[in-house]
Protein backbone atom coordinates (compact mmCIF):
# COMPACT_ATOMS: atom_id res chain seq x y z
CA UNK A 1 0.00 0.00 0.00
CA UNK A 2 0.88 3.60 -0.31
CA UNK A 3 3.54 5.46 1.59
CA UNK A 4 3.62 9.08 2.55
CA UNK A 5 4.10 10.83 -0.79
CA UNK A 6 6.77 13.32 -1.55
CA UNK A 7 5.69 16.80 -2.52
CA UNK A 8 5.13 17.22 -6.24
CA UNK A 9 7.91 19.29 -7.75
CA UNK A 10 6.81 19.35 -11.35
CA UNK A 11 4.13 18.43 -13.85
CA UNK A 12 5.13 15.19 -15.58
CA UNK A 13 1.98 13.06 -15.14
CA UNK A 14 3.02 10.35 -17.62
CA UNK A 15 6.33 9.82 -15.83
CA UNK A 16 4.57 9.71 -12.48
CA UNK A 17 1.99 7.25 -13.80
CA UNK A 18 4.66 4.90 -15.17
CA UNK A 19 6.49 4.93 -11.85
CA UNK A 20 3.28 3.98 -10.02
CA UNK A 21 2.60 1.16 -12.50
CA UNK A 22 6.10 -0.19 -11.85
CA UNK A 23 5.76 0.26 -8.07
CA UNK A 24 2.50 -1.66 -7.77
CA UNK A 25 3.95 -4.44 -9.94
CA UNK A 26 6.81 -4.78 -7.45
CA UNK A 27 4.33 -4.80 -4.55
CA UNK A 28 2.36 -7.58 -6.25
CA UNK A 29 5.60 -9.52 -6.83
CA UNK A 30 6.46 -9.10 -3.14
CA UNK A 31 3.06 -10.47 -2.08
CA UNK A 32 3.47 -13.39 -4.48
CA UNK A 33 6.93 -14.13 -3.05
CA UNK A 34 5.47 -13.92 0.45
CA UNK A 35 2.88 -16.54 -0.45
CA UNK A 36 5.57 -18.84 -1.86
CA UNK A 37 7.79 -18.58 1.22
CA UNK A 38 5.04 -18.80 3.82
CA UNK A 39 4.18 -22.24 2.47
CA UNK A 40 7.45 -23.47 4.08
CA UNK A 41 8.30 -20.86 6.73
CA UNK A 42 6.33 -19.07 9.47
CA UNK A 43 5.13 -15.61 8.54
CA UNK A 44 7.27 -13.80 11.19
CA UNK A 45 10.43 -15.39 9.75
CA UNK A 46 9.58 -14.22 6.24
CA UNK A 47 8.76 -10.72 7.49
CA UNK A 48 11.95 -10.54 9.55
CA UNK A 49 14.12 -11.16 6.50
CA UNK A 50 12.09 -8.74 4.41
CA UNK A 51 12.40 -5.87 6.87
CA UNK A 52 16.04 -6.51 7.79
CA UNK A 53 17.10 -6.51 4.12
CA UNK A 54 15.03 -3.39 3.48
CA UNK A 55 16.53 -1.62 6.50
CA UNK A 56 20.11 -2.55 5.59
CA UNK A 57 19.60 -1.33 2.02
CA UNK A 58 18.39 2.03 3.31
CA UNK A 59 21.34 2.37 5.68
CA UNK A 60 23.90 1.48 3.01
CA UNK A 61 22.39 3.47 0.15
CA UNK A 62 20.94 6.53 1.89
CA UNK A 63 23.18 7.28 4.87
CA UNK A 64 25.95 8.85 2.71
CA UNK A 65 23.51 11.36 1.19
CA UNK A 66 20.86 11.78 3.90
CA UNK A 67 22.97 11.63 7.05
CA UNK A 68 20.98 12.60 10.15
CA UNK A 69 17.88 13.32 8.07
CA UNK A 70 17.41 9.55 7.94
CA UNK A 71 16.55 9.48 11.67
CA UNK A 72 15.50 13.05 12.46
CA UNK A 73 11.82 13.43 13.39
CA UNK A 74 9.62 15.99 15.11
CA UNK A 75 6.85 13.71 16.38
CA UNK A 76 8.79 10.55 17.13
CA UNK A 77 6.00 8.85 19.08
CA UNK A 78 3.53 9.02 16.21
CA UNK A 79 6.23 8.01 13.73
CA UNK A 80 6.87 4.86 15.76
CA UNK A 81 3.14 4.10 16.06
CA UNK A 82 2.81 4.45 12.30
CA UNK A 83 5.74 2.09 11.77
CA UNK A 84 4.19 -0.42 14.17
CA UNK A 85 0.94 -0.27 12.16
CA UNK A 86 2.77 -1.21 8.97
CA UNK A 87 4.56 -4.09 10.72
CA UNK A 88 1.20 -5.37 12.00
CA UNK A 89 -0.30 -5.01 8.52
CA UNK A 90 2.58 -7.04 7.06
CA UNK A 91 1.97 -9.80 9.61
CA UNK A 92 -1.78 -9.93 8.92
CA UNK A 93 -1.21 -9.84 5.15
CA UNK A 94 1.29 -12.69 5.36
CA UNK A 95 -1.18 -14.77 7.38
CA UNK A 96 -3.90 -13.99 4.82
CA UNK A 97 -1.68 -14.97 1.90
CA UNK A 98 -0.97 -18.32 3.57
CA UNK A 99 -4.67 -19.09 3.32
CA UNK A 100 -5.97 -17.17 0.31
CA UNK A 101 -5.17 -16.49 -3.35
CA UNK A 102 -3.06 -13.38 -3.91
CA UNK A 103 -5.73 -11.51 -5.88
CA UNK A 104 -8.54 -11.95 -3.33
CA UNK A 105 -6.31 -11.06 -0.38
CA UNK A 106 -5.03 -7.96 -2.18
CA UNK A 107 -8.56 -6.85 -3.07
CA UNK A 108 -9.77 -7.03 0.53
CA UNK A 109 -6.75 -5.10 1.77
CA UNK A 110 -7.58 -2.37 -0.74
CA UNK A 111 -10.57 -1.54 1.43
CA UNK A 112 -8.12 0.55 3.46
CA UNK A 113 -8.61 3.82 1.50
CA UNK A 114 -12.37 3.48 1.91
CA UNK A 115 -11.95 2.90 5.65
CA UNK A 116 -9.81 6.04 5.74
CA UNK A 117 -12.66 7.91 4.07
CA UNK A 118 -15.17 6.73 6.68
CA UNK A 119 -12.89 7.49 9.65
CA UNK A 120 -11.90 10.90 8.26
CA UNK A 121 -15.56 11.77 7.80
CA UNK A 122 -16.51 10.70 11.33
CA UNK A 123 -13.56 11.83 13.41
CA UNK A 124 -11.55 14.33 11.35
CA UNK A 125 -14.59 16.29 10.15
CA UNK A 126 -13.68 15.95 6.49
CA UNK A 127 -16.54 16.28 4.03
CA UNK A 128 -17.42 12.89 2.55
CA UNK A 129 -20.61 13.61 0.61
CA UNK A 130 -23.07 11.26 -1.02
CA UNK A 131 -20.59 10.09 -3.64
CA UNK A 132 -18.03 9.18 -0.99
CA UNK A 133 -20.52 7.27 1.16
CA UNK A 134 -21.88 5.46 -1.90
CA UNK A 135 -18.33 4.47 -2.91
CA UNK A 136 -17.59 3.19 0.59
CA UNK A 137 -20.80 1.13 0.64
CA UNK A 138 -20.01 -0.29 -2.81
CA UNK A 139 -16.50 -1.21 -1.66
CA UNK A 140 -17.85 -3.19 1.27
CA UNK A 141 -20.33 -4.87 -1.06
CA UNK A 142 -17.38 -5.88 -3.23
CA UNK A 143 -15.75 -7.57 -0.23
CA UNK A 144 -18.95 -9.49 0.43
CA UNK A 145 -18.90 -10.73 -3.16
CA UNK A 146 -15.33 -11.99 -2.68
CA UNK A 147 -15.85 -13.50 0.78
CA UNK A 148 -19.39 -14.79 0.18
CA UNK A 149 -20.50 -18.01 1.92
CA UNK A 150 -19.76 -20.99 -0.29
CA UNK A 151 -17.06 -19.09 -2.16
CA UNK A 152 -14.37 -21.48 -1.02
CA UNK A 153 -12.18 -18.94 0.79
CA UNK A 154 -10.74 -19.71 4.21
CA UNK A 155 -12.69 -17.62 6.77
CA UNK A 156 -9.51 -17.12 8.82
CA UNK A 157 -7.73 -15.80 5.74
CA UNK A 158 -10.56 -13.33 5.08
CA UNK A 159 -10.42 -12.20 8.72
CA UNK A 160 -6.66 -11.66 8.52
CA UNK A 161 -7.06 -9.66 5.30
CA UNK A 162 -9.72 -7.48 6.95
CA UNK A 163 -7.39 -6.92 9.92
CA UNK A 164 -4.64 -5.91 7.48
CA UNK A 165 -6.99 -3.43 5.80
CA UNK A 166 -7.94 -1.91 9.17
CA UNK A 167 -4.35 -1.47 10.31
CA UNK A 168 -3.30 -0.06 6.93
CA UNK A 169 -6.12 2.47 7.23
CA UNK A 170 -4.63 3.60 10.56
CA UNK A 171 -1.20 3.73 8.90
CA UNK A 172 -2.53 5.91 6.10
CA UNK A 173 -4.32 8.25 8.49
CA UNK A 174 -1.10 8.69 10.47
CA UNK A 175 0.72 9.30 7.19
CA UNK A 176 -1.65 12.19 6.47
CA UNK A 177 -1.10 13.61 9.95
CA UNK A 178 2.70 13.32 9.79
CA UNK A 179 3.17 14.45 6.18
CA UNK A 180 3.21 18.11 7.22
CA UNK A 181 6.10 17.78 9.69
CA UNK A 182 8.17 14.69 8.85
CA UNK A 183 10.59 13.91 6.04
CA UNK A 184 9.57 11.09 3.72
CA UNK A 185 12.96 9.41 4.02
CA UNK A 186 12.70 9.32 7.83
CA UNK A 187 9.22 7.82 7.68
CA UNK A 188 10.51 5.17 5.29
CA UNK A 189 13.48 4.38 7.49
CA UNK A 190 11.51 4.03 10.72
CA UNK A 191 9.03 1.63 9.12
CA UNK A 192 11.96 -0.56 8.06
CA UNK A 193 13.71 -0.24 11.43
CA UNK A 194 10.68 -1.01 13.59
CA UNK A 195 9.73 -3.97 11.41
CA UNK A 196 13.28 -5.31 11.63
CA UNK A 197 13.30 -5.06 15.42
CA UNK A 198 9.83 -6.51 16.03
CA UNK A 199 10.15 -9.45 13.67
CA UNK A 200 13.83 -9.96 14.49
CA UNK A 201 12.98 -10.41 18.19
CA UNK A 202 10.42 -13.06 17.25
CA UNK A 203 12.87 -15.22 15.27
CA UNK A 204 14.01 -17.50 18.14
CA UNK A 205 10.39 -18.56 18.69
CA UNK A 206 9.54 -19.23 15.04
CA UNK A 207 12.71 -20.32 13.26
CA UNK A 208 12.39 -24.04 12.59
CA UNK A 209 16.07 -24.63 12.01
CA UNK A 210 15.94 -26.08 8.50
CA UNK A 211 18.16 -24.30 6.01
CA UNK A 212 16.56 -22.70 2.94
CA UNK A 213 17.43 -23.89 -0.55
CA UNK A 214 19.45 -21.58 -2.83
CA UNK A 215 16.23 -20.55 -4.58
CA UNK A 216 14.57 -19.76 -1.26
CA UNK A 217 17.58 -17.68 -0.23
CA UNK A 218 17.14 -15.60 -3.39
CA UNK A 219 13.42 -15.25 -2.71
CA UNK A 220 14.09 -14.18 0.88
CA UNK A 221 16.58 -11.53 -0.27
CA UNK A 222 14.26 -10.36 -3.03
CA UNK A 223 11.58 -9.50 -0.46
CA UNK A 224 13.51 -6.54 0.93
CA UNK A 225 14.63 -5.45 -2.54
CA UNK A 226 11.10 -5.58 -3.98
CA UNK A 227 9.64 -3.73 -1.01
CA UNK A 228 12.35 -1.09 -0.91
CA UNK A 229 12.36 -0.52 -4.66
CA UNK A 230 8.57 -0.41 -4.81
CA UNK A 231 8.35 2.18 -2.04
CA UNK A 232 11.11 4.22 -3.65
CA UNK A 233 9.36 4.26 -7.05
CA UNK A 234 6.01 5.06 -5.47
CA UNK A 235 7.50 7.96 -3.52
CA UNK A 236 9.40 9.21 -6.58
CA UNK A 237 6.18 9.20 -8.64
CA UNK A 238 4.76 11.93 -6.42
CA UNK A 239 7.57 14.25 -7.45
CA UNK A 240 6.08 14.37 -10.95
CA UNK A 241 2.31 14.32 -10.34
CA UNK A 242 -0.07 15.02 -7.43
CA UNK A 243 -1.12 12.15 -5.17
CA UNK A 244 -4.82 12.66 -5.95
CA UNK A 245 -4.15 12.01 -9.63
CA UNK A 246 -1.95 8.96 -9.04
CA UNK A 247 -4.12 7.31 -6.37
CA UNK A 248 -6.56 5.60 -8.80
CA UNK A 249 -3.62 3.90 -10.52
CA UNK A 250 -2.76 2.07 -7.29
CA UNK A 251 -5.65 -0.28 -8.09
CA UNK A 252 -3.64 -1.70 -10.97
CA UNK A 253 -2.05 -3.82 -8.25
CA UNK A 254 -5.23 -5.91 -8.33
CA UNK A 255 -4.58 -6.67 -12.01
CA UNK A 256 -0.95 -7.61 -11.33
CA UNK A 257 -2.00 -9.76 -8.35
CA UNK A 258 -4.59 -11.65 -10.40
CA UNK A 259 -2.11 -12.18 -13.24
CA UNK A 260 0.68 -13.39 -10.94
CA UNK A 261 -1.72 -15.64 -9.04
CA UNK A 262 -2.63 -17.30 -12.33
CA UNK A 263 0.95 -17.53 -13.68
CA UNK A 264 2.64 -18.72 -10.47
CA UNK A 265 -0.06 -20.70 -8.66
CA UNK A 266 -2.55 -21.47 -11.41
CA UNK A 267 -5.27 -19.76 -9.38
CA UNK A 268 -8.19 -18.44 -11.42
CA UNK A 269 -10.62 -16.25 -9.51
CA UNK A 270 -14.31 -17.06 -10.04
CA UNK A 271 -16.43 -14.52 -11.87
CA UNK A 272 -18.15 -13.31 -8.69
CA UNK A 273 -14.80 -12.58 -7.06
CA UNK A 274 -13.56 -10.78 -10.17
CA UNK A 275 -16.67 -8.60 -10.14
CA UNK A 276 -16.11 -7.90 -6.44
CA UNK A 277 -12.51 -6.87 -7.13
CA UNK A 278 -13.71 -4.58 -9.88
CA UNK A 279 -16.28 -2.99 -7.55
CA UNK A 280 -13.61 -2.34 -4.89
CA UNK A 281 -11.21 -0.89 -7.46
CA UNK A 282 -13.90 1.31 -8.98
CA UNK A 283 -15.03 2.52 -5.56
CA UNK A 284 -11.49 3.46 -4.55
CA UNK A 285 -10.86 5.16 -7.87
CA UNK A 286 -14.06 7.20 -7.51
CA UNK A 287 -12.96 8.38 -4.06
CA UNK A 288 -9.50 9.30 -5.37
CA UNK A 289 -10.90 11.15 -8.38
CA UNK A 290 -13.43 12.96 -6.18
CA UNK A 291 -10.56 14.13 -3.97
CA UNK A 292 -8.58 15.25 -7.03
CA UNK A 293 -11.50 17.26 -8.45
CA UNK A 294 -12.26 18.82 -5.07
CA UNK A 295 -8.67 19.99 -4.71
CA UNK A 296 -8.69 21.44 -8.20
CA UNK A 297 -11.92 23.30 -7.45
CA UNK A 298 -10.48 24.72 -4.24
CA UNK A 299 -7.30 25.77 -6.03
CA UNK A 300 -9.31 27.46 -8.78
CA UNK A 301 -11.46 29.27 -6.21
CA UNK A 302 -8.34 30.46 -4.37
CA UNK A 303 -6.83 31.80 -7.60
CA UNK A 304 -10.06 33.47 -8.56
Amino acid sequence: MALTPAVSTGSHPVRGALLVVAAVLLFACMDTTTKILTADYPVPVVMAVRYVVHCLLMVVLLTPTQGRDLVRTQRTGLVLVRAFCLAAASLFMGLALQRMPVAEATAIVFLAPLLVLVVAGQFMREHVGKVGWAAAAAGFAGVLMIARPGGGLDPAGVAYAMCAASVIAAYQLLSRVLATTERTVALLFYTALVGSILFGISLPWFWGGHAPTPLQVLLFLSMGVLGGAGHFLFTAAHRYAPASMLAPMMYLQLVWAALLGWLVFGQMSPLTSLVGMGVIAASGAVVALKSHLSRRALAAAAQG
